[in-house]
């Protein structure tokens, strides 16, 4: 056994010949740059790519198998220069009925072990979505039959950031995934937790204490690749051992989940649209304490509060350790420059966050950046929360 780093959620921008895939993400982001940007600059050993059921992509994904850097494991996924297992996947939004019987929609991560099968589920979603081309395209599916067309195809799904107000089953669905799946909520063994949200606040809802908790990056571009991610401990790197981890069999395990603080995320607290302001009120509301307006973005500790079941957080026994991981991009004082430089003497981010001592860092950067960047390992930064869109900010 020995550990390894795996992001689950990272998004396709455009394809190799430049068609859209992700119209809110980075041209930069195409198949071939994830793998490198995880090989060379972040150290990330499993990447989820879920933008693989478009055509455009799985053509991409053909053209890379035959570079010769790459190639398919036995056990499912795509090892690329023997360091980085690409898994598979599928982002899926599905068409729920919400609370009040108003129509939801909610996001769901769909990973598959071989191109083969990521086509066929490819195929088979043609039929419920418009633009199969697209990411992310509405569905006329719920969660509830599109976890048999996972199956179906050897894959499985994992609810993605499940607490954020807009595309998520908590946030804009229902206060009980169960609800959702019913008789199947046993075939869910994983949920994503979202960038707002962290294991204290989601163990606050009895009904996850069995599902094991991810945290992914949700990368629209290529630095945001692993500014969350998992430390799992596996046998070796492949979709049937990360399955494994997941399922927390024959001591495959998620040892550790390393995200931002939940308050600089987009969603943390409730956001009034109307005078831009971040509602920091000590129980939710659906109206702004400032200027009266009810045209607000709900938020993610808010929704918690109002869904939760218990009255203090309990995890279960086997829960792994939330540990609040500021990535260099997001420290005030360490710009793209200061990073790249950092890269070059120490090749990986996440070298540069679990090897390297202060003083390390301080030999090549210097005393005020590595005091930054040593400040925000330790959880020393004051943080503001963020909401409506925004991210919280760093003092």
């Amino acid at each position: 056994m020995y550990e390894i780093f795996a992001d689950l959620h990272v998004h396709i921008g455009r394809s190799e010949s430049g068609k859209p895939i992700k119209i809110t993400a980075a041209r930069s982001l195409n198949f071939a740059n994830i793998a490198k940007e995880c090989e060379e600059r972040k150290g990330i050993q499993v990447v989820g790519i879920i933008d693989c059921a478009s055509p455009y992509v799985i053509e991409d994904i053909e053209k890379f198998l035959q570079t010769g850097d790459a190639y398919e494991l036995k056990d499912g996924g795509i090892i690329y220069k023997d360091k980085v297992c690409i898994i598979l996947g599928s982002e899926v939004e599905t068409s729920e009925i919400g609370r009040n019987g108003k129509k939801g929609s909610a996001h769901n991560l769909c990973y598959f072990p071989f191109l083969k099968d990521i086509k066929n589920f490819s195929k088979e979603m043609s039929k419920h979505i418009k633009n199969i081309t697209l990411s992310t395209q509405r569905s006329d599916l719920s969660g509830y039959d599109l976890i048999d067309i996972v199956e179906e195809n050897n894959g499985i799904l994992v609810p993605a950031h499940i607490f954020t107000p807009f595309k998520s089953y908590y946030g804009n669905c229902t206060e009980r995934l169960e609800n959702i799946f019913r008789e199947k909520y046993d075939k869910i063994f994983a949920v994503e937790l979202g960038l707002s949200s962290d294991t204290f606040l989601a163990d606050m809802i009895s009904e996850l204490e069995n599902k094991t908790f991810l945290t992914n990056s949700d990368a629209h571009s290529l630095p945001k690749i692993a500014r969350e991610y998992n430390k799992m401990q596996v046998e070796d790197i492949s979709f049937k051992e990360i399955v494994k981890a997941l399922k927390n069999e024959d001591g495959r395990k998620i040892i550790a989940n390393y995200g931002l603080d939940p308050k600089l995320g987009k969603y943390h607290r409730t956001y009034c649209d109307n005078c831009n302001q971040t509602i920091e009120t000590k129980e939710p509301v659906d109206k702004c304490p400032f200027c009266g307006s009810d045209n607000v973005t709900f938020g993610v500790f808010d929704r918690i509060e109002l869904i939760k079941d218990k009255k203090e957080t309990k995890s279960p026994e086997n829960r792994p350790p939330y540990i609040y991981q500021i990535p260099l991009g997001f420290i005030p004082g360490v710009g793209g420059k200061t990073i790249d430089k950092l890269l070059e003497n120490f090749q990986t981010e996440m070298n540069i966050l679990h090897k390297l001592s202060k003083d390390d860092i301080e030999a090549v950067v210097g005393e005020k950046v590595s005091n930054a960047i040593e400040n925000a390992k330790t959880g020393k930064c004051k943080v503001h929360s963020g909401g409506g869109g925004n991210y919280g900010k760093i003092e």
